[in-house]
């Protein structure tokens, strides 16, 4: 069916304005490995989906999910030793502080678990957050969001500017004092939760800011954050639904940025498609969450999402995913870096592991969105798939499965090339 046609038909089944990637949006069909195909065969090389992490349509994957469907699959109310096992594992990961894990679908889903331990466990309804950050879709959580220029604007949530050294809060602050000014920025939101009452629940964070576009952190900064929430009361979350699960090069984006969270919450790649998140903390946090909601969910803590979540830490172990992003993701960020000089619309290139940001600037070094948006667009043209990120919109996001190549990053700065050339063409 031609895209046009198909087009009419989602505006009519799903309601005009569901977003869609891409100025020609795409019709893929088709996924394996880090390649995506369209509807007329053409072939596509992944570099945004982080859903699955360890490749579309991984065989063992596959395998698991099909063999515990066609065995059992049922509600979350009987005891499953596969369920137990897969918490167990999954907690294993963390330090010694995480012991116990709920289950859900959706790392919305997940944090507003976690938003609401903390809320149960302080006896305070504050919420923290950076000034463009994004955590999920209801109402609770997506009261945190400012991306996009949102203000935050909810009587229990005080955001505070996200750090960075790129555009630092004030011209000229490097090192610690940069460290300190996005403190007292900190310092003011915990103040502001405190003079309305609401009191400090929570800091919730991107461990290493992803929507916010990557930045360079301050040094030291999210371990003395960390103090300062605790200090006021409140708990420490991290939000590893884009960071973990091998991401950064490690297991997850916390040990990046230097901080210990009270609470980890996961999602996306956990399932490697198949609708899977987590809240992991300690037993006494799980436990005080239990006794005030008796929450549950119908379709998690199953016995599919335990063996395809099971399945899934399995190849990131046997594969060598890990090393795989730590060798990869930084030869690919010093190749990027390396062609700053080449090219004035390049502001930064940042990132961790398989997960980088190039900056794109105008003539006088402001964020160029636009241009962020052209690069997205032509590179799809040629066959890679990316897309544009950041406070500002600006930031070409490169986040591919883990199973990507020296190879297929030697083909994405081959067409990165071709596309930064012909910008001002």
């Amino acid at each position: 069916m031609p895209n046009a046609a198909l087009m009419e038909r989602r505006n009519r089944a799903l309601g005009a304005g569901t977003p869609l990637f891409y100025r020609q949006p795409l019709h893929i069909v088709r996924g394996e490995g880090v390649h995506l195909f369209d509807a007329d065969g053409r072939r596509y090389v992944d570099m945004y989906n982080n859903v699955p992490c360890v490749g579309h349509a991984h065989p063992r994957v596959v395998e698991a999910m099909a063999r515990q469907q066609a065995t059992l699959n049922v509600h979350s109310r009987y005891l499953h030793e596969g369920i137990v096992a897969f918490a167990e594992r999954l907690a294993a990961l963390h330090g010694p502080a995480i012991e116990s894990v709920v289950f859900s679908c959706s790392g919305t889903e997940a944090n507003e678990i976690a938003l609401r331990m903390a809320r149960f466990a302080t006896g305070r309804r504050g919420i923290l957050c950076t000034d463009a950050t994004y955590h999920g879709n209801n109402d609770l959580v997506g009261s945190l969001s400012g991306l996009g220029g949102r203000e935050v604007t909810h009587p229990d949530v005080a955001a505070f500017a996200f750090p960075q050294a790129f555009r630092p809060i004030a011209p000229g602050l490097t090192g610690e004092a940069l460290t300190d000014a996005y403190l007292e920025s900190l310092e003011s939101a915990i103040q502001r939760l405190e003079a309305s009452g609401a009191g400090v629940a929570a800091l919730i964070v991107c461990s290493i800011f992803a929507n916010e576009g990557l930045p360079d952190v301050p040094p030291g900064f999210m371990a003395r954050a960390a103090e300062r929430v605790r200090a006021a009361g409140g708990l420490v979350i991290a939000d590893e639904v884009q960071a973990g699960y091998s991401r950064c090069g490690q297991w997850w984006g916390y040990g990046v940025t230097g901080f210990t969270p009270d609470i980890v919450v996961t999602g996306k790649p956990m399932g490697a498609g198949l609708p899977l998140a987590a809240t992991a903390a300690s037993r006494a946090l799980v436990e005080t969450f239990r006794r005030n909601t008796r929450y549950f969910n119908t379709f998690a803590s199953s016995p599919l999402q335990a063996a395809v979540g099971m399945a899934v830490l399995d190849v990131i172990e046997d594969e060598g995913l890990i090393e795989n992003a730590a060798t990869v993701g930084p030869a690919l960020k010093a190749a990027l870096e390396g062609r700053k000089h080449r090219w004035n619309a390049i502001g930064d290139v940042r990132g961790v592991g398989l997960f980088i940001g190039v900056e794109m600037v105008d003539a006088d070094g402001r964020p160029d969105g636009e241009q962020a948006v052209e690069v997205v667009n032509r590179l799809k043209d040629l066959g890679l798939l990316t897309s544009n990120a950041g406070a500002h919109g600006n930031v070409v996001k490169v986040r591919p499965p883990l199973v990507f190549s020296q190879d297929d990053a030697d083909a994405f700065l081959f067409a990165f090339d071709a596309v930064v050339d012909g910008l001002r063409g």
